[in-house]
């Protein structure tokens, strides 16, 4: 049986895998290459973002969020239901634009924003997949569809392609 790392030593490894990694990292896959439980992991990451580390916890993993240089970044409005978010993030995407979040304006709790991360096609299809396998509500089923999403770029003139197609599905909030 492997050792468990402990502590300090832990969370300088997970941050360094973090670092090092250009895809997300589960929290299952640290907790085996560190020989602890999902729930220890869990509690160095907050640790770790408590230090301020720019780390996100997608649906994919947990990365080290980087600034991008060059890259556009615009906040869109889109309401639909549930059953269109798949064919609203594939519109995104298939763009070449990456969608980072969502927000939502709750009435009790303000702003809530969960980030997403997802580029291709590929990310779409599991996010959504662990939708249907967790039984979770998506975030917009408590504004009754609307929500926003930051997305990034590398021009303006993707980010206003994605929104015309958007708009012409009847997604997008003008």
């Amino acid at each position: 049986m492997a050792e468990k790392i402990l502590g300090e030593t832990r969370r300088n490894l997970i941050l360094q895998w973090l670092l090092d990694s250009t895809i997300p990292i589960t929290g299952n896959e640290l907790a085996e290459k560190t020989n602890v439980s999902r729930q220890v992991i869990v509690q160095d990451i907050s640790i770790l973002k408590a230090r301020s580390h720019k780390i996100l916890a997608t649906s994919q993993g947990y990365m080290y969020l980087r600034e991008q240089q060059g890259k556009v970044t615009q906040i869109i409005a889109c309401c639909h239901t549930p059953e269109e978010s798949e064919k609203e993030l594939t519109i995104i995407v298939d763009h070449g634009v990456s969608v980072k979040d969502v927000v939502i304006e709750h009435p009790i709790y303000g702003d809530l924003t969960a980030s997403l991360m997802v580029s291709n096609r590929k990310e779409v299809k599991d996010f959504i997949q662990k939708v249907k396998q967790t039984n979770a509500l998506l975030l917009s089923e408590l504004t009754n569809g609307i929500h926003l999403h930051t997305i990034e770029a590398n021009n303006q003139n993707q980010i206003e392609e994605v929104k015309k197609a958007l708009q012409k599905e009847g997604l997008l909030i003008q």
